[in-house]
């Protein structure tokens, strides 16, 4: 069974929506929930590091050094030691959120811990951040959530396996 022209048309026009829309939504709704994933105390890099080790390290808690490096540096041009200093900043008597020690199995390698104090800083970020997004889902319909949700859970499949077959 094919497409109506009327499907067939909004199916051609889609790329270049979505093209519209991408500035939009990285730039001004990403921005804005970042800064409130952020909070006060945080820089944009410590927080995607705590992001990237409660994400993917060992049970939330625990990545190599190179590993949040490989990472990190697929969001920002970002040299190493932007990097280290960064990792530096969370494991400071005021901002005690990491623990750097020597990798067990490499003693050239790192190995990043977070602490109970980072775990606490985690969970305040995800109650700000969805206190933020509580905020928008209110103005939106029942079906505008369960279409959204459905949307941004099909591209985030779809996008990694695309990005790959660039390489």
């Amino acid at each position: 069974m094919s497409k109506s022209p009327e499907a067939a048309s909004i199916r051609a026009a889609s790329p270049a929506d979505f093209l519209r829309l991408f500035y939009p939504f990285h730039y001004q709704v990403g921005s804005t929930v970042e800064r409130a994933l952020r909070g006060e105390q945080l820089s944009q890099h410590q927080t995607v590091i705590l992001w990237i080790i409660h994400s993917e390290g060992d049970e939330g808690l625990t990545m190599r050094r190179k590993d949040i490096e490989a990472r990190i540096g697929n969001w920002f041009d970002i040299t190493s030691s932007a990097i280290s200093k960064a990792l530096r900043s969370l494991a400071r008597a005021d901002m005690p959120y990491l623990s750097i020690a020597e990798d067990p199995r490499s003693g050239r390698e790192k190995l990043v811990t977070m602490t109970a104090e980072g775990q606490r800083q985690i969970r305040q970020m995800i109650a700000r951040s969805e206190a933020f997004i509580g905020r928008i889902v209110e103005k939106l319909s029942d079906e505008e959530i369960r279409s959204g949700l459905q949307f941004m859970r099909r591209v985030s499949e779809i996008v990694p396996g695309l990005d790959r077959a660039s390489e």
